[in-house]
């Protein structure tokens, strides 16, 4: 790991590769050999240095950004877990390995984690599992529309807050399934298991996947570019450890807004740089949740985060809200899709 500021340990190279290849990666055999081109080096050059960006933890991995609600289920869900049996009651839940995110938050609900399976059906009882176990009811909280969710952004900087120096992004209303499942075909879901832990780091990454799973180089390159159209894969390139990167004071923000009001709200707050994630999910007047709009903001410096919301709450949703700081990371690790071989067959 990089000790100081991590920038002082790079150099104008390593920068583009940070900055410009977090998406957009080349699908084709030799991909390093594009990116020497572009960086004005050569194609091993490029290998050691994203090796030695991922060795030194600011990049957490380099691959596929695989979407979870388009390929199975998945949902995010919270607990409240009493002071004395929290370790415990988080061992349990990060046993699970359709947990893939567990973080603790400054707010009642203070377990936050993320299930993600090939199937509602399979995700739901591993919700009723950790209930049964932990004594602990589960918030359940699927995601029903996307207005904007993207933790691309330059870190190469200064900035207080992600796209600080960035303009507005492009943002639709964009419908989830609940009903979704992993209706892949064999070669897309087997494709999939093979890299969602990531891409090998060889100067042939894709035929590397292809011997991995018996397949010809040409149809997984196919198949990438089928499912990145599809919108099975987000992106493919570098993904950054934003917490590496000084962008550590990140907060989920939640939202009472009126539901007429919703969807012209949330593209509003979408299309806003400073706005890392945008979604739509229930109320549960039930369990005593009334907000519906989440939105998370990540920066450097919590009064940079604060102000922001500040900024939020007077003009674009000025509604009820309250701020749920991240305090520790339980888990981290990517979403797990090993039951979509089965489901594909």
């Amino acid at each position: 790991m990089v000790s100081g500021d991590w920038r002082d340990h790079i150099d104008d190279t390593d920068a583009r590769l940070i900055d410009d290849y977090q998406s957009g990666f080349p699908v084709r055999e030799r991909p390093f050999e594009a990116l020497a081109d572009d960086l004005d080096t050569t194609p091993s050059d490029v290998l050691d240095r994203v090796r030695s960006l991922r060795d030194d933890g600011v990049f957490r991995r380099f691959g596929a950004v695989l979407n979870p609600p388009v390929i199975g289920s998945s949902t995010l869900a919270a607990v409240a877990a009493p002071d004395d049996r929290f370790d415990e009651v988080a061992d349990v839940i990060n046993g699970y390995q359709q947990v893939n995110h567990n973080y603790e938050r400054a707010h009642r609900y203070n377990q936050w984690f993320v299930v993600t399976a090939g199937d509602r059906e399979t995700r739901d009882s591993i919700l009723a599992d950790i209930a049964d176990r932990t004594g602990c009811a589960v918030l359940n909280l699927p995601m029903l529309t996307d207005y904007y969710i993207d933790l691309e952004f330059p870190v190469v900087n200064s900035d207080r807050f992600a796209r600080e120096s960035l303009a507005h992004t492009a943002v639709d209303a964009t419908r989830i399934s609940e009903t979704a499942t992993g209706d892949l075909a064999t070669l897309d879901a087997e494709l999939l298991l093979a890299i969602q832990d990531g891409f090998p780091l060889s100067a042939t990454p894709y035929r590397d996947i292809a011997a991995d799973i018996d397949a010809d180089v040409s149809a997984v390159l196919d198949a990438v570019e089928r499912l990145l159209a599809d919108g099975c894969i987000k992106r493919v390139g570098c993904i950054v450890n934003h917490v590496v990167t000084g962008f550590d004071a990140n907060c989920m923000v939640v939202w009472d807004v009126p539901d007429d009001e919703l969807d012209e709200r949330g593209v509003a707050v979408g299309e806003l740089p400073y706005v890392t994630l945008c979604y739509h999910r229930p109320r549960r007047p039930d369990q005593d949740w009334q907000y519906n709009l989440f939105t998370m903001i990540h920066g450097r410096e919590s009064s940079a985060v604060d102000e922001k919301i500040d900024e939020l709450a007077a003009t674009e949703l000025p509604f009820e809200h309250e701020r749920l700081y991240s305090k520790r990371t339980l888990k981290q690790t990517g979403a797990r899709y090993d039951d979509l071989v089965d489901a594909a067959e």
